[in-house]
């Protein structure tokens, strides 16, 4: 639950937005809430506090929408060929979503995340070997409730991903991560206190804390879908969002399913 203080801050905010976004001519403006929203009790007064502040209409996203906007930030639009996946590892949970030419997104959320993970099974800084085993135990097993798929292409977004390939210089030149490119960032991560982490890698200290968690996870899931890499991609849900309402502004929603499996020639 937000509450009254936190959801005056909340519309405060985006009223800046809002009007920061007028004095740059944008011919429309879209809020999105995701999960954080979505969870909370009083999602629908805090949705209503910031319509009637900013004259924006907040829309609270199900899960299945958040994660084909995801996707189409990932796909920019463009037909999906082959079978995709596409996942997003947060502190408190992994979203996966699963496309093929011929079948609609398959969503899906799991209850792993790098904090998580971290609460659960990590005393020390670094982590010991034996943490990370741990780690890796819970990660697989909670993996195996992603989405069925036999992907030829893994797509990573979000701060998990973002910042792992920050650890090893070839991983940051190409954007992707290997099977062998985690086991090495493991290898660093256990040798290295998070505060020695965040200073070498330029990740923020609390991110780096969870890093290994992290690392964790990704390897979890290149051996649950049998594949070898995994690339890592800045886009996401913002990117998603502004062509899934460039493309249709009014029923952009309810098409979400037909405009995942892309448009864009």
């Amino acid at each position: 639950m937000f509450g009254p203080s936190k959801r005056a801050e909340l519309a405060a905010a985006l009223v800046q937005y809002a009007d920061t976004a007028r004095r740059l001519g944008a011919a429309a403006i879209t809020f999105v809430g995701t999960e954080p929203v979505r969870r909370a009790a009083d999602a629908a007064l805090a949705a209503a506090e910031v319509e009637r502040a900013s004259g924006v209409p907040l829309l609270v996203l199900d899960h299945v929408e958040e994660a084909v906007l995801t996707l189409l930030g990932v796909t920019e639009g463009r037909p999906v060929s082959g079978e995709l996946v596409v996942v997003d590892v947060g502190g408190g949970s992994s979203e996966f979503v699963a496309v093929g030419p011929d079948r609609p997104p398959v969503a899906a959320g799991l209850r792993l995340g790098s904090a998580s993970l971290t609460a659960a099974h990590v005393d020390h800084d670094p982590p010991t070997r034996d943490e990370v085993e741990r780690m890796l135990a819970a990660a697989r097993e909670a993996v195996a409730s992603a989405p069925p798929a036999r992907p030829r292409d893994l797509v990573a977004v979000g701060g998990t991903a973002s910042n792992l390939v920050r650890v090893l210089p070839a991983a940051a030149l190409d954007r992707t991560l290997t099977r062998r490119r985690v086991a090495e960032a493991i290898a660093i991560l256990l040798t290295e206190p998070a505060a020695l982490a965040a200073e070498r890698h330029a990740v923020n200290p609390t991110r780096a804390r969870l890093l290994p968690a992290g690392a964790a996870i990704m390897a979890a899931i290149l051996e649950h879908f049998r594949i070898d890499r995994l690339r890592v991609s800045e886009a996401g849900i913002r990117e998603g969002t502004v062509l899934a309402t460039h493309h249709d502004p009014i029923g952009w929603r309810d098409r979400l399913p037909i405009l995942a499996r892309g448009w864009v020639v």
